[in-house]
């Protein structure tokens, strides 16, 4: 057997994972795991394309853990980097006394993105993908002086306040309501301008993601994100990307709004950028990013551990790494692979969606085989296929014959 084939030795999930599930479920807030009979399995370690659980039974990863192992697992030279940051330096000081791995990030961030674009810029760190849209929520209204917010229809980006009011799943939204804020109106993914629910000088940004991910991997007309470009410019808006899932390379680009040649004002990166690390970033054109006032000894935007050391040296090796392996390229070969396997998969690169009734059950189903997947879409009608970039072709293939032979 290849060694990096499914092998289940129990049960899935074995007699481990389900103890250690019974005492979790004791003592964890009931809504953050959901269990069934044959949900959930408790990892033990990770390494490339593959996923041990504490029963010993190995997987086949084609999540690549919510898109953030671009790399595969446990990738040896972010790992390398980040244990030599561990030996020197664990924990820095966020906006007073910086760092180099700070430094050297922001330098890559800014390389990777509007400089190969032609373009000054500025970043700002985060924790997370949804503090990295709160940052660039505030850089907006710093930059126009307008307090509402576009975003769209299907849109994910985050669940923390200001993100989760331009988060447009009902599901998320409705048990705090009363408490958003309100300044973020949906229109239709996909779609290009047209009336707004309020007049247009009481707005400062759009709020996109070139390719929604959590709605079920939606790719928009080619046209859509240009005429939104050429609207906030028209109007003075500014055009902010989420592309925390399709950033660095997932979708066969470096960026997903390179596809229809269109560059934002604002960035919002993270997941795949730190190797498994917490780290997220807002980027954004010089010229919008100066909207922040020089620090007169306070910030008005930071945090305790803004720009770890031991997650921006994962990131610098990281975004080396990608660089280096050219994920891109791979990308856009192994989806149109997966593509011409499953014909009916839908997406850009490595980031692919499979419409399905059931979608969740068909995950159970494909546990049971040693794969992982996860359902997608607000009716879990999608199935989504975003496994490492590292995956090889035969990897991929074999994958895709199980998901075949199980639908």
């Amino acid at each position: 057997m290849a060694d990096w084939l499914p092998r289940l030795r129990t049960a899935v999930p074995g007699p481990r994972s389900r103890q250690l599930a019974r005492r979790l479920a004791r003592c964890e807030s009931p809504n953050v795991t959901h269990y069934s009979a044959h949900w959930p399995i408790f990892w033990r370690r990770a390494r490339g394309v593959n996923v041990w659980d504490v029963d010993g039974n190995r997987y086949l990863d084609l999540t690549a853990a919510f898109g953030v192992s671009a790399l595969g697992h446990a990738h040896p030279r972010v790992m390398a980097a980040a244990a030599r940051q561990m030996n020197q330096l664990v924990h820095g000081m966020g906006d007073v006394h910086p760092h180099e791995r700070r430094l050297e990030l922001a330098e890559e961030l800014i390389a990777l993105t509007y400089r190969r674009w032609g373009l000054p810029a500025r970043v700002v760190l985060a924790s997370s993908g949804a503090e990295a849209v709160e940052i660039a929520i505030k850089t907006a209204v710093l930059a126009t002086g307008r307090p509402r917010i576009l975003a769209f229809h299907g849109a994910y980006h985050g669940l923390t306040y200001g993100a989760l009011d331009a988060t447009h799943r009902r599901y998320f939204r409705w048990p705090f309501a009363a408490q958003l804020g309100h300044f973020v109106d949906h229109v239709p993914f996909g779609k290009p301008p047209g009336k707004l629910p309020h007049p247009l000088r009481r707005y400062g940004a759009v709020l996109v993601e070139p390719i929604q991910g959590r709605a079920g991997i939606r790719v928009p007309p080619a046209e859509f994100l240009p005429a939104w470009r050429t609207f906030c410019d028209r109007h003075g808006l500014v055009l902010i990307a989420d592309e925390i899932f399709t950033g660095f390379g997932r979708t066969g680009r470096w960026f997903a709004c390179e596809h229809s040649g269109v560059v934002p004002d604002v960035l919002c990166v993270g997941k795949a950028l730190a190797g498994g690390f917490p780290l997220a970033a807002c980027v954004g054109r010089d010229e919008v990013m100066r909207a922040w006032p020089k620090n007169p000894g306070e910030a008005i935007h930071t945090s305790t551990f803004m720009g770890h050391p031991v997650g921006c040296a994962a990131g610098v090796a990281a975004l080396r790494e990608m660089q280096r392996l050219n994920l891109p390229v791979r990308a856009a070969a192994l989806g149109a692979l997966a593509q011409r396997c499953l014909p009916d998969l839908e997406g850009k690169g490595l980031m692919l969606g499979l419409t399905v009734r059931g979608a969740d059950r068909l995950c159970q189903q494909l546990l049971q085989r040693g794969i992982l997947v996860l359902p997608e879409g607000d009716q879990n009608n999608r199935l989504a296929i975003t496994p490492p970039l590292t995956i090889s072709a035969r990897q991929l293939e074999w994958a895709l014959r199980q998901i075949a032979a199980v639908l």
